[in-house]
């Protein structure tokens, strides 16, 4: 396999990396991730005593159904590349890969 590589204009090759993983451990929930990515990757859920994920209902009255809130990748697929998630992450919880074609 190969990996997927871009030629821009100028002539020079670009790989874009797509968003691997989150590390849920480091994740504070802060949401700045989300509010950042374009393509509705990301979503933010809570986490029970048991390390479960929980839907958020916007409800703020439930907020003993779940530790606290993380991060997660709901829609990997719709990844484009743009690691903008990773530099505004205070805590650095992304790791991000190159496509094999």
């Amino acid at each position: 396999m190969t990996t997927f590589n871009v030629t821009l204009p100028s002539g020079a090759t670009w790989t874009p990396t797509f968003v691997a993983e989150l590390d849920e451990g480091k994740c504070i929930g802060c949401g700045r991730c989300f509010k950042v990515c374009p393509r509705g990757v990301l979503e933010l859920v809570g986490l029970d005593d048991e390390g479960e994920h929980i839907a958020l209902s916007g409800d703020d009255d439930e907020d003993d159904e779940y530790e606290r809130k993380v991060m997660t990748i709901a829609h990997q697929e719709l990844c484009i590349g743009c690691t903008a998630c990773a530099k505004i992450c205070p805590k650095k919880c992304y790791t991000h890969a190159a496509a094999q074609v």
